[in-house]
């Protein structure tokens, strides 16, 4: 009998997205779903990065360099420095988003049955990357009651092994929010190097900080060889579709196997490139009026949360998102339940259930993750629903 691998076994379903039937069947009724489960904002794409793409004028579509366009490199090595990161456009491989980026610094970093660890709640798919790289992810706990806070060196060494290869954390964090300080990574600095791991750095989020300023792992001094930068244009130009990011390190070794990894997937895509170099060109004031447009969204979002009797959600510092406790047994039935059998006024509310997003089994399982990715009236309604929602679940027979 045929069989699939043992591999496409393990490989986990997205706890994204394993609702979607009950939304799509939800909106058959005709009940408007506020979808408050996935990071797609709905901030517009910038004009001059669509018509970048739409005005290209070329006579053939050819294969880029596998490390991506030389003249695109340059541009964000520019990016970088005003960000405060010092490289070289040799430091960059471009990569088919974020995504190919963590995949290539896992199986560049790190052999089959190595070890990496990861403070968790943390990004539901690292799960689908370590199982396609072979490699066992090991969640360190992080709380709630503590705003998702790093962990305590004495609880990240406890979990080091002879396979362990790497700590990997999202800075700011998705799903939490939370934004590490730079005594946290110099914390993690010191652990990086005590015991000659790497340090893969997602940050995604980087231009969306809300209570204090980004730092960057790239910025920590005397440990280049550890440090691995993984990033992509998707959040931040709001240009999901794009699929381009960028693996960034000064470890030679690193780099140029990042590269045959690169070079075997040919190169990265081409519209991308053009899209993410145009980005490069927006005003230097481009970010201002979105990070206040989310900040607002993230302030009433958080507010009108924990004014819900029995719910609790911690001011995330930056991305957007943010994690809540609700009174309920298990969050997955419930955002189950609200999709399938609920409605206030015609409308309900799509959660992505927090157990998704968490290594050790059991939890999560009263913590929900919302995407503040809808303006202000949308989370306003959403909002009621959910109030709504919770006195109908809690008061069931």
């Amino acid at each position: 009998m045929l069989s699939i691998s043992s591999r496409g076994q393990l490989m986990p379903a997205s706890p994204i997205r394993k609702l979607v039937p009950f939304a799509e069947a939800a909106k058959e009724k005709g009940i408007t779903v506020y979808h408050l489960n996935i990071g797609q904002p709905d901030i517009e794409t910038p004009q001059s990065v669509l018509d970048a793409v739409r005005h290209s004028d070329f006579k053939i579509l050819e294969y880029s360099h596998s490390a991506g366009n030389e003249s695109y490199r340059r541009k964000l090595v520019r990016y970088y420095k005003a960000a405060g990161i010092n490289i070289q456009h040799t430091d960059i491989v471009i990569t088919t988003g974020g995504s190919e980026a963590i995949l290539f610094a896992m199986m560049s970093c790190l052999d089959a049955g190595d070890e990496i660890i990861v403070p968790e709640p943390f990004y539901a798919n690292y799960n689908g990357f370590a199982v396609a790289a072979g490699v066992k992810i090991i969640p360190v706990a992080s709380y709630i009651k503590d705003g998702f806070a790093l962990p305590p060196i004495a609880a990240l060494e406890e979990k080091i092994t002879n396979r362990t290869k790497a700590i990997l954390i999202c800075n700011p964090n998705n799903p939490t929010g939370y934004l590490y300080s730079r005594e946290e990574l110099e914390t993690l600095k010191t652990i990086v190097k005590k015991h000659g791991l790497f340090l893969f750095s997602d940050e995604a989020y980087r231009e969306f900080c809300y209570t204090g300023t980004h730092f960057s792992a790239m910025q920590l001094e005397g440990v280049d060889d550890h440090v691995i930068l993984l990033d992509t244009i998707s959040k931040r130009y709001s240009s999901c579709g794009a699929r381009i990011g960028a693996l960034i390190t000064k470890n030679r070794q690193v780099l140029e196997t990042a590269l045959k990894f690169g070079q075997a997937r040919l190169s990265p895509p081409a519209f991308g490139q053009i899209a993410g170099e145009a980005a490069l060109d927006l005003p230097n004031d481009y970010f201002k009026a979105t990070k206040a447009e989310y900040r607002l969204r993230r302030d009433t979002l958080v507010s009108r949360l924990n004014k819900i009797p029995g719910v609790f959600c911690p001011n995330p510092g930056g991305a957007f998102y943010a994690m809540a406790s609700l009174p309920v047994d298990d969050s997955e039935k419930f955002c189950q339940w609200i999709l399938e059998s609920f409605s206030y006024e015609g409308q309900t509310v799509m959660m992505a259930p927090a157990s998704g997003f968490y290594g050790t089994e059991g939890s999560g399982r009263q913590e929900v993750r919302f995407a503040y990715v809808l303006n202000v009236e949308a989370i306003h309604s959403a909002m009621d629903c959910l109030e709504k929602a919770l006195e109908a679940y809690n008061s069931r027979v």
